[in-house]
């Protein structure tokens, strides 16, 4: 589970990159093999964001990429202070551990809102997985994040841990 939450760190390391540049975030499927090769696939189904991430959800339930460890990205909202903030959601996935099942919401307010602001990731969901320390999972998935040069440098210039 350790490798399946720094990838996911890296990879929202990577999405921060993304929305903060005023991207529409495509999509993300990442994904570390047998060699321990970092893989990305974007995944745009008819230009409709929500069947790209409906076809990532069964990908990432499939493991058709044949993945040691996964992540799907993809931009969504949550209720924070009585209000819908906007959050790259992500789904980790270590494929030893099937039954597990983990969710990270990151908060982030774009820029037009006024400032451009990265908030402390939110844990949404931790099924099945009493054998994983989560301290030390959130540790991994900030190392993963400190490893994607420009991501890591907008998410510290950017942090708010205010919500």
């Amino acid at each position: 589970m350790l490798n399946a939450f720094k990838l996911a760190g890296f990879f929202a390391a990577h999405a921060i990159w993304c929305v903060y540049d005023d991207e529409i975030l495509v999509p993300i499927l990442a994904y570390i093999n047998n060699s321990s090769e970092k893989h990305m696939e974007r995944l745009t189904i008819n230009d409709d964001l929500e069947e790209s991430v409906n076809f990532g959800k069964k990908k990432l339930e499939s493991n058709e990429m044949d993945a040691n460890d996964a992540v799907l990205l993809y931009e969504g909202l949550i209720p924070i202070n009585e209000k819908k903030t906007d959050t790259i959601v992500i789904q980790i996935k270590a494929y030893f551990s099937p039954q597990s099942k983990v969710l990270l919401a990151l908060p982030f307010s774009p820029k037009d809102s006024g400032e451009f602001k990265v908030h402390k990731p939110k844990l949404l969901q931790w099924d099945n997985c009493e054998d994983f320390n989560l301290s030390e999972m959130l540790r991994t998935f900030f190392k993963g994040v400190s490893e994607h040069e420009q991501g890591a440098k907008i998410w510290d210039e950017h942090l708010d841990e205010s919500i």
